[in-house]
């Protein structure tokens, strides 16, 4: 896991970076749903474990765990808890509802846009409501991923036999997480411009989050994971976030997907490159 210093980000507000603070805070308000809690702090663990019953006054966040693309746009798929109101806000106040059924299951329509958007995730259960863990990503192009602070995105994609790069995490300092799909349990090491710098293991469904052992610095890099069924590198170039301007995130196209800057629940920066070709 990834740590994310402040340093870099009380040097940003010296430079003016105090408006998309300001942003933040008073967007954040207008996603509430009015109980006191909002969507804009998302715990940052991995995803839970979900169960149906709700055990001991504890209620599992709401899961997304399907995408259906269409003309149109797409629908996430997921489960919450039962019957529950479960709610996408925006920073800009836009809301997307839906209700899960007696199983927990539910589906929202997202419309198709040309630009990126991040949403909060949270659903309301006799009366708590309960934010999911991390922020909900869309790109033009459809993909999702799960954007948690100190710690790599969790893209929603198909498994792969070979090792597949769908993200990379970095703090304002360096620290950084490589996350992607690979064959279950498969043994997996990173290089950094040739240079061993973490290894690992995939879990039971194939996906791997492996933090680097020494700070990615500025500049352009070679990324290389290899492991049982292959290998894949990447290209990647590093750079510090820009203030912000226009809330509490900024989205930029480049060669290999899309490198969203964005502010965490803590207060840091926290860039998340994804990468196109990634399988879905």
């Amino acid at each position: 896991m990834i740590r994310i210093r402040t340093a870099r980000f009380k040097s940003m507000l010296a430079r003016g970076g105090i408006i998309g603070v300001l942003a933040w805070s008073s967007l954040a308000l207008s996603a509430c749903d009015g109980s006191g809690q909002d969507e804009w702090r998302p715990k940052t663990a991995p995803p839970a474990v979900h169960t149906d019953a709700v055990e001991a006054g504890y209620i599992a966040p709401p899961r997304v765990e399907q995408v259906d693309h269409r003309s149109t746009g797409l629908t996430l798929r997921g489960v919450g808890a039962p019957d529950a109101r479960v709610r996408l806000g925006a920073p800009t106040g836009e809301a997307i509802m839906g209700q899960a059924d007696a199983a927990g299951h539910w589906s929202l329509s997202v419309p198709a846009s040309d630009r990126v958007r991040l949403y909060g995730l949270s659903m309301t259960h006799a009366g708590r409501t309960v934010q999911a863990e991390g922020y909900v990503l869309i790109t033009p192009e459809a993909d999702v991923a799960l954007l948690r602070a100190g710690a790599g995105a969790w893209r929603l994609a198909s498994g792969s036999s070979s090792p597949e790069i769908l993200a990379v995490d970095v703090d304002p300092e360096g620290g950084a997480v490589i996350s992607g799909m690979a064959a279950p349990g498969a043994g997996l090491g990173v290089r950094v411009d040739r240079t061993p710098r973490a290894v690992g293991q995939a879990s039971d469904d194939g996906r791997f989050f492996l933090s680097l052992s020494e700070p990615l610095r500025g500049g352009a890099h070679d990324i290389q994971v290899s492991g049982e069924g292959g290998e894949q590198k990447i290209s990647v170039t590093i750079s510090g976030a820009a203030p912000f301007e226009n809330g509490p995130f900024r989205a930029q196209r480049i060669d290999t997907g899309w490198r969203v800057d964005w502010l965490t629940p803590g207060g840091g920066v926290q860039t998340t490159l994804i990468l196109e070709g990634a399988s879905r």
